[in-house]
């Protein structure tokens, strides 16, 4: 007897991989590409690198590197599919010492200088600036 939809949500699994939670949390696009991470050790599973292939349950401390970013979870729900974004945010609970951590690195490259020096020659514009800065150095 096939099972209906609302069955299927209430019976979530037991334990799930680890790369296929990632994915279904939304926190990477591909399954591929949350097994390269993984791989990549920048997720950990309880303090420790693990494999994709590592099973998680309720209650396991997941920490992940994404960009600039690196974000402690907590699993509160467990789900192998990939769903709404509003239920992919109900799978977890970041901690508040990450929010704390992230909050303050945004804060800190806000205050840093945005301007990167260029690799490559510099643009008419870039030109202009320049010598209109070394006239006034000169007055």
């Amino acid at each position: 007897m096939p099972k209906s939809s609302s069955e299927s949500v209430t019976n979530a699994p037991a334990r799930v991989r680890l790369d296929k939670w990632l994915w279904a949390a939304r926190f990477y696009k591909t399954r591929a590409i949350a097994k390269q991470s993984v791989e990549g050790g920048k997720v950990h599973c309880d303090g420790m690198r693990s494999k994709p292939s590592k099973e998680i349950a309720l209650g396991t401390r997941i920490s992940l590197r994404q960009g600039f970013d690196e974000k402690t979870v907590i699993v509160t729900k467990l789900s192998d599919r990939r769903r709404s974004a509003q239920e992919a945010q109900s799978l977890y609970e970041e901690t508040t010492e990450s929010i704390k951590h992230r909050e303050e690195r945004a804060a800190q490259r806000k205050a840093q200088s945005s301007h990167w020096p260029s690799p490559t020659r510099p643009n008419k514009k870039q030109r202009r600036l320049i010598k209109r800065f070394k006239q006034i150095e000169e007055d």
